[in-house]
């Protein structure tokens, strides 16, 4: 590949008015990125978005054994909704799948909120074809483009949550371990099957689409503010899957950065000069 020559294509292609009837795109990337996607002969497309808030029935978060379910069923309907929303946007704006995907989850006691913003892509001067929903994943503009240069396709959003109480500790328990360094098993238990089970729903829903694994995986973990004794675990990534070409193999390319924020010293210096 010539490089200098896929950057000039890329430059002049964005230098190109938009089609009559059509408009310009508008994206949250960088310019690095647009130039990135158009190298591998993508574009951005439009701004989308995807939001959805899910209540929560009052009184889950109170003392109990388990898993809390009802909680871990309103995480999965809100980022579910969120995602489909996202992918209508995607597809009335042409795209066929959105990149630089950012996630923002906030659990409340009594409601669960979830706000994606992406780009929305596309091939260069094609639409979203008939009949394929387009993919939601939170790779980057440089991820996907790698991903799509070795052969991969992204698939969808795959995630999963679990809320879990904490058994509570006897009074004997907590009174012997005051004052003392010493590991709240109850506590490490409730988070291991949190973490077992939200793993569990993501890695099924990216088998459900077909995909050979799951990539760019966020994890968040710990109690919750508004009630201690439960405990959560959440987790999302990108499906993906080996395209119909099949893999393609990469050779590495070394990058040498030249913007680097600090001048760790003065090159003067090498000769012994003053700076």
């Amino acid at each position: 590949m010539d490089l200098r020559a896929e950057v000039r294509r890329a430059m002049a292609a964005l230098g190109q008015p938009p089609p009559r009837g059509g408009r310009g795109a508008t994206s949250d990337l960088s310019i690095d990125e647009a130039l990135l996607l158009h190298s591998v002969g993508w574009e951005p497309v439009e701004l989308v978005t995807g939001v959805s808030v899910t209540s929560v029935p009052w009184g889950v978060w109170t003392w109990g054994q388990g898993e809390i379910a009802a909680a871990s069923s309103a995480y999965a309907k809100a980022m579910a909704g969120a995602a489909a929303r996202m992918g209508d946007e995607c597809a009335r704006a042409g795209g066929l799948g959105t990149v630089g995907v950012r996630i923002s989850v906030e659990i409340h006691p009594y409601h669960i909120e979830v706000a994606l913003v992406g780009s929305a892509v596309r091939p260069v001067g094609k639409s979203a074809g008939r009949g394929r929903a387009p993919f939601v994943s939170d790779l980057s503009a440089r991820d996907f483009c790698l991903l799509h240069s070795s052969g991969w396709e992204p698939l969808g959003l795959a995630f999963g949550a679990s809320f879990v109480y904490a058994p509570r500790r006897t009074a004997l328990t907590t009174f012997g371990q005051a004052g003392q360094n010493v590991e709240l098993t109850n506590f490490t238990q409730a988070m291991y099957q949190a973490r077992e089970l939200a793993m569990e729903r993501m890695q099924r829903a990216a088998l459900a689409w077909g995909a050979g694994g799951v990539v760019s995986v966020v994890m968040g973990q710990g109690p919750m503010a508004f009630a201690a004794h439960a405990v959560g675990f959440t987790a999302w990534g990108t499906a993906v899957r080996v395209g119909p070409d099949g893999h393609r193999h990469l050779e590495p390319t070394m990058v040498v950065p030249l913007d680097d924020a600090a001048v760790m010293f003065q090159a003067s210096s090498l000769r012994g000069e003053d700076a």
